[in-house]
């Protein structure tokens, strides 16, 4: 008596059904094609095939991007970095690799740097309304992928690389861009030149007034992180950057406190640390996290610990995890 084939056998390779996938999505059956690819990828992964269920939602995901479709396009994304975390994957190379290529794929239209400089109003909420789907869908999947890489073998944050297609994504496709969003990825990442970049394109754009917060807000919190070189590198590579546009560095009290902040960092010097938060006070308080981030800064270089305004009430709160 012949035993019965398993469903790990009945299943064709995984190319036949990319093949024939693709050929859908050639004919203009997107929404047809989607349901083929999460069905047809979901039999994989419960006969434990992960590495062909991958193949198949990886090519959906790229094709249907490239077909302009994004929301079908995001969905398979973000069902492949589910079966990554079903199927146990290793962040290595490869996987980074495929990720990058699906990022890659999510459409890019420019915006007016202005946004109300236009005169066809109604064309410019379809192309808003069209940039909140795309930077949504985006920042789903690369956040999805940041919670894999973390618990599957990168940086605790999640991956460098990752965080940086993030930051970028955001900065370039927003249709107001969240600089605080931005700064937050980059300085998880791991390319302060790039930062540096984005930063120097920002200044050139920007309101009055924001360029100074923009800098320091990115120096502070790569000093939150503990990561002095990158924000002096940081602050280096904008200076070199901007000699060659028409951009110029703002002269503010609130600079000035940052040119002197990373002086004082390269020295065990708290006393004096504690004197530029007092000279400077005005400045800094142009935005409310700024002390919040310098009081952090004060625990990771100078080992001063935080009082807690709650006092025993706050430490029973915090043990109950209600912070």
């Amino acid at each position: 008596m012949s035993r019965p084939r398993s469903k790990r056998a009945e299943l064709p390779p995984a190319q036949e059904n990319i093949e024939k996938l693709e050929k859908v999505v050639s004919e203009g059956n997107y929404y047809g094609a989607q349901q083929m690819y999460k069905s047809i990828s979901a039999r994989y992964v419960s006969a434990q095939r992960y590495s062909e269920a991958l193949d198949i939602l990886h090519s959906g995901a790229c094709i249907q991007l490239a077909n302009g479709q994004v929301t079908c396009g995001a969905e398979l994304a973000l069902l492949f970095v589910e079966t990554l975390g079903k199927g146990k994957i290793q962040y290595e190379d490869e996987n980074l690799d495929r990720l990058k290529k699906i990022y890659e794929a999510f459409p890019r239209v420019p915006l007016p740097q202005h946004l109300w400089d236009v005169d066809d109003m109604q064309q410019l909420s379809e192309n808003i309304g069209s940039a909140k789907i795309r930077v949504e869908g985006c920042s789903s999947f690369l956040k999805a992928a940041l919670r894999w890489s973390a618990e599957c073998g990168a940086d605790k944050n999640g991956s460098p690389e990752l965080h940086i297609m993030l930051a970028e994504y955001i900065f370039s496709e927003s249709p107001e861009v969240d600089m605080n969003k931005v700064t937050y990825h980059f300085v998880r990442g791991n390319n302060p030149k790039k930062f540096a970049s984005t930063l120097v394109n920002f200044l050139g754009k920007c309101y009055p007034g924001e360029d100074d917060l923009a800098i320091a807000r990115a120096v502070l919190r790569y000093l939150t992180l503990g990561n002095l070189k990158d924000a002096n590198v940081l602050m280096e590579e904008i200076k070199k950057q901007i000699e060659s546009t028409k951009v110029e560095l703002p002269q503010t009290d609130l600079m000035q406190f940052i040119v002197y902040l990373l002086q004082t960092m390269e020295r065990d010097a708290f006393p004096l640390f504690n004197m530029l938060r007092g000279n400077y006070k005005s400045c800094i308080e142009r935005e409310p996290a700024f002390n919040e981030m310098l009081d952090d800064i004060a625990e990771k270089f100078f080992g001063v610990q935080r009082r807690n305004p709650m006092g025993m009430f706050g430490d029973i709160f915090k043990m109950m995890g209600a912070e």
